[in-house]
């Protein structure tokens, strides 16, 4: 945003410095990004009089002047058509820089005649275009500094402009009073009174405006328009032309000069008819799609469905609130003119104007919001500047639709300034600070101006008065103790599993991956997912519908994408949420981790080999007991079908009590996840690892019996298909205190056990604890052994 100084004092009444004005700004949040002065680069011109002007003997279009300066009469050779004895100009000394042709004057010879100097142009001192000669001053001393004459007589050639960014919540101050409410707030000036329009119409206007249904609530609020006819289109006058050119604006007419004008000085953008070109009424309505249009920068737009346009009789005429049209736009010939004031969705034209790629003064604004209760008055204001800038007659207003009512108010608690910020502000200055903003106050209650759409809450206006009152006077204190001694812990016992988890994990060489808790449908299906419940009603894309039934395919598609890249041997693991279903309490939390390939690199020795499901049940049973799983589990099968069913186990306390999954995963999921394998892996459950029974800090002593241990080797003849799992489970649960580990150790089939049997042989060994055992306690424990066994497989004790 660009306004220039003489700009804001049309709003403000200051003495402040720029420099004052523009530390100001900073402060209150409106950060100043330049500031141009053009006195600055003029401060070394000087003031003289040509005392003669003779031709030069060696050129006709050269003159051989004497021109009286500060340090006397200085000869200075000059190719102008009116230099001539006795006017008065401006001078360049050598030494002095003139920016309008970058160089630094110097001493020099043209056609063997010295020149101490040059005497300047508007061009070469950038005040404007013009250079058809030198500027002739209708007075001035001579000596006297060219920028304090120009200061006197002509403020706009040095009007110091500023430029400042806008956060996206300040539409406000898109407009010169809006900024310099903010200074007359922050106490560098008062406020003046805004100017007031009331134009009457006096004739019908002969063109009426209406609004779709379908666009009233989310493409146009209102529309409003009267025609003014008989003007006069000229160039605008001096001082308008001022203003946008140190703006950075081209001056084109008067008519688009004066709705330019507006959009900066009120944040009020406006747009201007030719009412001669257009044919019937205009309409404010969404396009079909495909239909095209060339507008106001010549270029041609194809509309898409949906988009908010105005039309005539013969087709869309203008993008509403972004852009006017080709067709339509006003000339030096435009009689007639429709002058337009509407408020527009500022989502829509956010849609629409990145969709067509425009960027237009009149889309910055209407995006981020305009008041939409200036709308009328602002009509008023830039029917009446035409009126008085081009002549004509104006007609009624027609309106379609109406302004949205965007009224609100929020309680005003004077304490919390201190309880949110920590800055002490009397209230008085509060409610003071918040009425010179625009606000108005009835008790504790403070009703939001309408041209501030980011005031939403309470802490908003804690905001305002802090910024205004300066950030920078906040002093920072040391917080008092709460209280004395070591603090208590405040990480919860299943936030203390996660941190254990992941430390376990890195510690046994796992890298960790944090994926999305968005998958694509196809992977959750193969996850036990993929239905209604966990599918996303608004997705990031396809490929992110559902919510994750599990962390595995997060990790097989991370590493589908390392090997894509020549990582063929990887170990991830990711801890976080899945979900089995849409409601917040349907979702838990796992550690899982895969391993691909082989163990490590190839070598010589031929230590290298490809991983399988022990490496996953080790590191299962490593994380499991850094969390503080009971160490005697029982590992059955029965888990999910992406794992492999003959290889993988899961790792439980009784049938029900599943505290983790390890083994292969199923080839089909390789495939279909374009994985290559081997994969192995382990999905584990920290929620349901029952809590330890005291809750004390400490670890506790290690119990390590010093009895000696006694291992029984058994043989059991059972039938082919009787897993071996089976046995093992049976046997440790004929003394769950003294057993202390079960181990296969042979398998034997054919022979003389004849078809359909197998022989599986276990080594039970036995851990005493309180003494030691003597050859009565190892028979009784053996024939509950065998009588577990035998029960729970139907074989017998081979002899």
């Amino acid at each position: 945003m660009k306004f220039t100084l003489s700009w804001l004092k049309d709003h403000l009444e200051t003495t402040a410095s720029v420099a004052e004005i523009a530390e100001a700004l900073t402060d209150l949040g409106l950060e100043v990004e330049e500031i141009s002065n053009p006195g600055e680069r003029l401060a070394d011109f000087t003031i003289g009089k040509v005392v003669s002007a003779e031709k030069h003997p060696d050129a006709d279009r050269l003159r051989v002047c004497q021109v009286e300066t500060d340090e006397g009469v200085k000869q200075i050779i000059c190719g102008a058509p009116n230099a001539r004895e006795g006017i008065t100009v401006v001078v360049a000394k050598p030494g002095v820089y003139v920016p309008g042709i970058d160089t630094t004057i110097g001493v020099g010879k043209i056609r063997g005649i010295e020149s101490f100097g040059m005497m300047a142009s508007e061009r070469e001192m950038e005040l404007s275009d013009e250079h058809d000669g030198i500027i002739e001053l209708p007075s001035g001393e001579v000596g006297a500094r060219f920028v304090d004459w120009l200061a006197e007589n002509d403020p706009a050639k040095v009007d110091p402009m500023i430029e400042i960014a806008i956060t996206p919540n300040r539409p406000d101050a898109l407009g010169v009073r809006g900024i310099a409410l903010d200074l007359a707030a922050r106490g560098l000036g008062t406020m003046k009174d805004a100017p007031k329009a009331h134009v009457e119409g006096q004739f019908p206007c002969p063109i009426t405006v209406s609004i779709d249904e379908d666009t009233k609530t989310d493409g146009c609020f209102v529309f409003a328009g009267r025609l003014i006819r008989g003007v006069t289109n000229g160039p605008s006058p001096e001082w308008l032309q001022d203003r946008l050119r140190a703006i950075g604006l081209r001056p084109i007419s008067a008519l688009v000069d004066i709705t330019n004008f507006f959009t900066y000085d009120r944040n009020r953008p406006l747009h201007v008819f030719d009412a001669d070109k257009v044919a019937g009424n205009l309409r404010v309505h969404r396009a079909s799609g495909g239909e095209t249009f060339t507008g106001l920068d010549e270029k041609e737009y194809t509309f898409s469905k949906g988009q908010v346009v105005i039309s005539d009789d013969n087709g869309i005429e203008s993008v509403g609130g972004i852009m006017g049209g080709l067709a339509t736009g006003c000339t030096a010939e435009t009689t007639n003119v429709f002058l337009e004031a509407a408020v527009w969705d500022h989502i829509q034209i956010a849609h629409t104007g990145r969709a067509l790629k425009i960027n237009s003064d009149a889309r910055y604004r209407n995006e981020r919001g305009i008041d939409p209760a200036f709308n009328m008055e602002a009509h008023d204001l830039a029917t009446q500047m035409i009126l008085d800038l081009c002549g004509g007659e104006a007609s009624n207003i027609v309106v379609a639709g109406e302004a949205p009512d965007v009224a609100r108010a929020y309680r005003l608690d004077a304490a919390k300034v201190q309880s949110l910020v920590g800055m002490e502000i009397p209230e008085a200055e509060q409610r003071q600070t918040l009425t010179r903003l625009g606000f108005r106050l009835e008790g504790n209650t403070a009703h939001v101006p309408s041209w501030r759409p980011d005031i939403l809450g309470e802490a908003d206006l804690v905001e305002e008065v802090a910024r205004v009152a300066s950030l920078t006077k906040l002093v920072g204190r040391p917080m008092p103790r709460m209280q004395a001694g070591v603090p208590q812990p405040i990480l919860s016992a299943a936030q203390k599993r996660e941190r254990a988890a992941r430390r376990t994990a890195a510690a046994l060489g796992y890298n960790e991956c944090v994926t999305y808790s968005f998958i694509d449908k196809a992977s959750a299906t193969l996850f036990g997912g993929g239905d209604d419940a966990t599918m996303l009603a608004n997705p990031i894309s396809s490929e992110m519908s559902h919510m994750r039934p599990d962390l595995l395919p997060g990790l097989l598609q991370a590493a589908a994408k390392n090997q894509a890249r020549g990582a063929m041997d990887l170990a991830l693991f990711e801890l976080g949420h899945a979900f089995h279903g849409g409601e917040p309490e349907e979702q838990h939390v796992q550690v899982s981790g895969i391993l691909v390939g082989r163990t490590g690199p190839k070598d010589v020795h031929k230590a290298s080999r490809p991983v399988d499901l022990y490496d996953a049940k080790a590191d299962a049973e490593a994380i499991l007991g850094a969390l503080g799983a009971p160490a005697k589990v029982q590992i059955l099968r029965g888990a999910s079908e992406w794992w492999h069913p003959g290889r993988h186990g899961m790792i439980c306390l009784g049938p029900k009590k599943v505290l983790g999954v390890f083994g292969e995963l199923h080839p089909k999921i390789l495939r279909e996840m374009d994985v290559k394998g081997p994969v192995v892996g382990f999905t584990l459950y920290p929620a349901d690892i029952p809590q330890p029974r005291n809750a004390g800090a400490n670890r506790g002593a290690m119990k390590i019996s010093d009895l000696q241990a006694v291992e029984r080797d058994f043989a059991f003849v059972v039938d082919a298909d009787v897993e071996a799992l089976t046995l093992v489970n049976a046997a440790a649960g004929a003394d769950k205190v003294l057993i202390d580990d079960v181990r296969v150790f042979d398998e034997f089939i054919g022979g003389s056990l004849g078809e359909g049997k197998k022989s599986l042989a276990l080594t039970v060994r036995l851990q005493p604890t309180d003494k030691t055992l003597k050859d009565a306690d190892i028979e009784a424990v053996s024939a509950k052994i065998v009588e577990k066994v035998t029960k729970a497989t139907g074989g017998t004790l081979r002899g």
